[in-house]
C-alpha cells in the first residue's frame, strides 16, 4: 500500500549529524509509523555514515519502510537529492538535510496536514535561521505570513516568498511536496540536476500546479554557514551568477509572468554581492569572465525586454 509520506534524507561524510537528525526522527515519528516510508541517500560517503544507517535501519525496519541508497560514486548533491524525488513511493515527499534541527511537533503537523488538505501540491514549513559558525540568529521567523491558509493560487504565493527571501524558499528542509508534481518538475528540466539552486525551481513548479500553504508557526531550523558550498568559492560564484539567474529565467517557461522573471534578473544585478565575482576575477580570471559573459547578456537581454523591446518603442510613439 502507498504511504502517504517519505522522508528523504540525502547525505554525505555528516556521519555525526545524521545520527543526530534520525534520533529526532525516531522520537517524531512515534505513532505515525503506518503512514510513512524513509530513504537514506548516502553519496558514497567515507566515514561511518553506513554504520549508522545500518544502525538506525535495525531500529526502524519492523515498524517503517527503510530503504539504504548508497550511491557507486559521488553523483553531486543535486543528483543525489533527485534519487530521493524519484525512488519515493510515498504521496507526499519532504526531503531534510542531515544538519537541520527539526522541532519533535513537526512531522506530526506534516502528517495532519497532507491528509486534511489533499489538493495541496505544497507545504512550505516556516524557519528560523541561525548561523552555524557563530551560533547567532540571523532571523526568527523567514516569511511573514499574517494568517495561515491553503491558497489556491500557488504562483501568487511563490512569486511573494521568492520577493521576500529567495534563499528561504530554496530551503531543502522546509518544503513538502506532492510527490508525483515534483517529480514531473523534474522530468520537465531533466538539466535541473546541474544547477545548485534547483530547489527554487522545483518548489515554482509545485506553486504552479496546484494549492500551497505556507505555515505561520516555525516548525525547524536553518543550519546556516554549514553547508560545502560555503566554503567552496568556485561553486559559490556558479550558483550566485550562473544558476539562480538561470532559475529566474527558466520559471517563465512555466508560466511564470515574463515582466515579473525579467525584473528578478535585474533585482539579482542591482543588488548583487559583486565582492563574490571581483575576488574570482583576482584568483580565476578565465572561469569568472566565462562566468560574467552568459549572465551579463541574461541581464542586457531582460533590461531590453522589459525597456527597449519593439512592442514598448511602438506603443510609446501612439
Amino acid at each position: 500500500m502507498t504511504k502517504l509520506l517519505t522522508i528523504a534524507i540525502p547525505t554525505y561524510n555528516r556521519a555525526q549529524l545524521l545520527d543526530k537528525q534520525l534520533t529526532w526522527l525516531a522520537q517524531a515519528i512515534q505513532g505515525f509509523e503506518s503512514e510513512c516510508e524513509i530513504i537514506i541517500s548516502d553519496n558514497r560517503s567515507s566515514d561511518h555514515t553506513q554504520e549508522i544507517i545500518h544502525k538506525w535501519q535495525l531500529h526502524f525496519m519492523n515498524d517503517v519502510p527503510f530503504q539504504n541508497n548508497r550511491n557507486h560514486s559521488n553523483i553531486g548533491v543535486m543528483r543525489n537529492i533527485a534519487h530521493c524525488i524519484n525512488t519515493a513511493t510515498g504521496k507526499y515527499l519532504w526531503m531534510i538535510g542531515d544538519d537541520d534541527p527539526i522541532q519533535n511537533r513537526t512531522l506530526g503537523y506534516v502528517i495532519n496536514q497532507i491528509k486534511q488538505h489533499q489538493e495541496l501540491s505544497l507545504l512550505t514549513l516556516n524557519f528560523s535561521c541561525r548561523y552555524q559558525p557563530t551560533g547567532k540568529i540571523i532571523y526568527d521567523r523567514c516569511f511573514a505570513i499574517e494568517k495561515e491558509e491553503i491558497n489556491p493560487d500557488g504562483k501568487a504565493v511563490f512569486q511573494h516568498c521568492l520577493e521576500e527571501n529567495h534563499s528561504g524558499i530554496g530551503f531543502l528542509s522546509a518544503q513538502v511536496y506532492r510527490t508525483k508534481i515534483i517529480r514531473n518538475a523534474l522530468a520537465h528540466w531533466p538539466k535541473s540536476v546541474n544547477n545548485m539552486e534547483a530547489q527554487v525551481y522545483w518548489v515554482g513548479y509545485c506553486a504552479a500546479h496546484g494549492s500551497v500553504k505556507v505555515t505561520q508557526d516555525v516548525y525547524l531550523e536553518s543550519a546556516f554557514g554549514s553547508s560545502y558550498w560555503m566554503k567552496e568559492p568556485k561553486v559559490l560564484l556558479k550558483m550566485q551568477y550562473i544558476d539562480l539567474p538561470t532559475i529566474y529565467a527558466k520559471i517563465e517557461e512555466i508560466g511564470y509572468p515574463s515582466k515579473y522573471c525579467r525584473n528578478l534578473i535585474l533585482k539579482h544585478f542591482t543588488h548583487n554581492n559583486w565582492k563574490v565575482f571581483f575576488g574570482a576575477l583576482r584568483r580565476w580570471p578565465i572561469i569568472a569572465i566565462n562566468t560574467i559573459i552568459p549572465y551579463l547578456i541574461l541581464v542586457v537581454t531582460s533590461v531590453w525586454e522589459i525597456f527597449l523591446s519593439p512592442k514598448r518603442i511602438e506603443s510609446r510613439s501612439h
